[in-house]
């Protein structure tokens, strides 16, 4: 399985700092807005296939909305 992002839109404030820190530049604001009236980020499917598990956005984001889920081969392989 490719690596993944996944966002809990309810907890995004829209700040945009995971834009700013993904290399690959996938991650963009969105038109829709949460429960708390902020416009929540996206990957499109479309441009999931080029995220490459940095977790950069991750590490980024101050409200604990991102987890990424690394594929087998970015994470070493199986031993």
């Amino acid at each position: 399985m490719p690596s993944r992002v996944e966002f809990r839109e309810d907890r995004c404030k829209g700040c945009l700092l995971c834009t700013e820190v993904c290399p690959t530049g996938i991650i963009q604001q969105s038109s829709r807005f949460n429960q708390k009236g902020y416009k929540v980020v996206e990957i499109t499917a479309e441009m999931m296939s080029e995220c490459k598990g940095c977790a950069f956005c991750a590490m980024m984001c101050p409200d604990f909305v991102i987890n990424v889920f690394k594929s087998e081969s970015e994470k070493g392989g199986a031993a």
